[in-house]
């Protein structure tokens, strides 16, 4: 026999609620900007992203896993994009979009968990921070109803904390029928602990409206449209994308990564109407990847990486970079991408001024303390 909470799972499944894999959530907030987070999870490569072809070095260190740039967007004198990301080359064109290089956080050892951990929470080593700044960043403006919304089994570690958490992604079982869920609504009404949960099932379930049961990146795209661009949907979200460990076969496999990423955000965008006007998109990975290519056609785990800044409302079609060049000497421990910027400010200038908020004040905020270097301004329109 099913338990009550057995039962309104199995319930807010055939209503649309059931959680399914881990890839968008939701923060509600009182404003009419929006702020969105998309985690590489697995360690993207940068330097095969936005690549700096004019860098010497570079062809030599990658051989084979050099991307040809003779077919790649070149965003100017250094750098070029990867084919792959050809609708982020029209946000890029349409000075929607930037990019910051040879970044990283304060990790510098190779670990997925403890990269991801250091990067998600704001602090310095891992598991330091018991929550997340995306949660700490959205306790600094006024709640609306739920405070977050999570499409995971669990709540990615970025939105944990004092914050309220709901859930929702889209099921593949049949709908349910109206008469079941207004007598599962009246079978809960007088329970303090579960009418709650399935309010906020059904709170989600009318913000999805038609978006759909598919986790193609396109359809992922366009759900988090159809929650972000409602007048009463939520104003931060979380995506996470992963894959991006690329140990070998590295170039089919980034590029295909690289497809599925500019898909999805190419369906944000044209999902979110006039309301893309005020979204900023924060793109970013735990560490990068070795600048010289392994023995298996890929790299191994490595340092800096390249942040992505999209939307309407970004002060795009530039790169950000203090280059710090890939010859041995230049190379952090003789190996990887140097970082020369600091992800956390980056963070705390795009999520403040995205927001409008005050930017010493929101660093101090997600990471508890000062930022290395001040945070990252101008990067979004006010």
């Amino acid at each position: 026999m099913l338990s009550r909470r057995q039962f309104l799972g199995v319930a807010a499944a055939g209503a649309g609620a059931m959680l399914v894999s881990p890839h968008i959530a939701f923060a509600h907030v009182a404003t009419e900007r929006r702020f969105v987070f998309v985690i590489q999870r697995g360690a993207a490569d940068g330097l095969n992203i936005v690549v700096p072809y004019a860098e010497p070095a570079y062809a030599t260190l990658r051989g084979a896993l050099a991307i040809d740039t003779s077919n790649a967007p070149r965003l100017d004198g250094t750098f070029a994009l990867h084919p792959a990301l050809a609708q982020v080359a029209k946000m890029y064109a349409d000075r929607e979009a930037l990019f910051v290089h040879a970044v990283a956080s304060p990790y510098r050892d190779r670990s997925h968990f403890d990269g991801q951990n250091v990067l998600e929470t704001g602090g310095t080593s891992p598991y330091q921070v018991k929550d997340g700044w995306l949660n700490r960043l959205a306790a600094q403006l006024p709640a609306t109803r739920e405070t977050a919304i999570a499409f995971a089994p669990t709540v990615p570690m970025a939105l944990r904390g004092a914050a309220a958490v709901t859930s929702y992604a889209p099921s593949a079982l049949p709908q349910a029928p109206d008469d079941l869920l207004m007598r599962v609504s009246q079978l809960y009404e007088q329970d303090a602990q579960l009418r709650p949960l399935w309010e906020s099932a059904m709170a989600a379930r009318g913000l999805a409206g038609d978006a759909g049961a598919r986790q193609d990146p396109a359809s992922l795209g366009k759900l988090a449209a159809s929650f972000l661009s409602r007048d009463d949907g939520p104003r931060i979200a979380m995506i996470e994308t992963g894959g991006w460990d690329t140990h070998s076969a590295q170039n089919a496999r980034l590029a295909n990564q690289l497809k599925a990423l500019d898909t999805m955000l190419a369906a944000l965008r044209d999902g979110m109407g006039p309301s893309w006007s005020k979204t900023t998109v924060l793109v970013a990975t735990e560490f990068g990847r070795t600048a010289a290519a392994n023995g298996t056609g890929g790299t191994d785990h490595g340092t800096g990486s390249v942040a992505m800044l999209l939307g309407g409302s970004v002060e795009g079609g530039r790169v950000i970079a203090d280059w710090p060049g890939l010859a041995p000497h230049q190379l952090y421990e003789a190996r990887d991408l140097k970082p020369t910027a600091s992800l956390d400010a980056l963070i705390a200038g795009a999520a403040s001024e995205s927001l409008g908020l005050d930017a010493q004040r929101t660093a101090a905020a997600l990471f508890g303390r000062t930022v290395a270097a001040r945070p990252v301004s101008g990067v979004v329109r006010a």
